[in-house]
């Protein structure tokens, strides 16, 4: 991924789940200005506070762990007048990360104290670094 750019989306766990299944990428409750700017090759994890949209346990993990492979940002008719925006992604097999033991070492995170804030925005850009530190927590080892 030369060149890629890594990204953070947030989404409960359940709708991450759903993307995981369909390949695709979703941000900000479909909106498309967050899709525009990745590019193909570029790293995807997913954070989700909680575990289901509508619910209110919490979560507070990454996810997943995807790169995007579709060209085309395109709309999909999920009915009831939901016609969200999605991208193509290919997502490897990983299990859940906790935030709370990776905060003091994650840069993109400067204010420890006030950790959550970032998240608010639903997507923003992290570092290579942050990305590698995120996605060497969640890859599953296979046993030999």
């Amino acid at each position: 991924m030369s060149g890629a750019r890594y990204w953070v989306i947030v989404a409960s766990k359940n709708h991450v789940m759903n993307g995981v299944r369909w390949g695709i990428a979703q941000a900000n409750h479909g909106k498309a200005a967050p899709l525009k700017r990745m590019s193909v090759g570029d790293g995807v994890l997913y954070y989700s506070p909680k575990v289901e949209f509508e619910g209110n346990e919490k979560l507070q993990a990454f996810t997943a762990i995807g790169e995007v492979t579709g060209e085309a940002v395109y709309q999909f008719d999920m009915g009831g007048g939901f016609i969200p925006y999605r991208r193509d992604v290919k997502y490897t097999e990983c299990i859940d990360a906790p935030i709370l033991p990776l905060i003091p070492v994650l840069t993109f995170i400067q204010d420890k104290k006030s950790w959550g804030f970032m998240f608010r925005f639903g997507f923003f850009e992290i570092p290579k670094v942050d990305f590698d530190l995120i996605t060497n927590q969640m890859l599953v080892q296979k046993e030999m």
